[in-house]
C-alpha cells in the first residue's frame, strides 16, 4: 500500500510541475526567460551559449556583456533592423547551443527577435530572453573597444 501511495504522490508531483510550467509558458507567450543571476552563473561556469545583443549602438558602446555579438537590431520592427539579426545566423542554425537574446528591457524587441529566429528554423526551446534586459543587469559589463 505504501508503494502505491508513493507512486501516486510522485505522479501528482510530476503533473503539478508540468502544469506549473505550462501555466507559466502560457502567460509568458511561450517565450523562455533567463534571470540575470542564472545567466551570470552559466557565464561563470563557462557554459557554451550564444549571447546576441540587439541593443542600439550607443548602448552597446557604453557597456555590454563580454562575448556578446553586437547586432544593433533594436527594436527589430523594420526589415532593415531584422536584417541585422542575420549576423551569426548560419552558425546558430548549425549549432545546438542556447541563444540568449539581450535587449535594453527584455520586452518587445527581444520577443520579435525570438520570432525572427524561429522563422529562420531555429528551435524555440534553444532561445532565451534576458529577463528585464541589459538595463537591469547587475553584473559587470565592458565598453566597446
Amino acid at each position: 500500500m505504501f508503494k502505491y501511495a508513493a507512486m501516486v504522490g510522485a505522479l501528482l508531483l510530476v503533473l503539478g510541475v508540468g502544469s506549473a510550467q505550462a501555466f507559466f509558458s502560457f502567460f509568458s507567450g511561450g517565450y523562455q526567460y533567463i534571470s540575470a543571476e542564472e545567466l551570470n552563473k552559466r557565464l561563470q561556469a563557462g557554459d557554451e551559449m550564444v549571447l546576441l545583443d540587439i541593443c542600439p549602438a550607443d548602448e552597446f558602446a557604453e557597456g555590454h556583456i563580454p562575448g556578446s555579438i553586437e547586432t544593433n537590431a533594436f527594436p527589430t520592427q523594420t526589415a532593415e533592423e531584422r536584417k541585422r539579426l542575420s549576423k551569426g545566423l548560419a552558425a546558430m542554425q548549425a549549432g545546438d547551443e542556447d541563444i540568449i537574446i539581450i535587449c535594453p528591457g527584455g520586452g518587445g524587441g527581444a520577443r520579435r527577435t525570438v520570432d525572427y529566429y524561429v522563422d529562420q528554423g531555429i528551435a524555440k526551446d534553444r532561445i532565451y530572453i534576458l529577463e528585464d534586459g541589459l538595463r537591469k543587469w547587475p553584473y559587470e559589463t565592458v565598453p566597446k573597444s
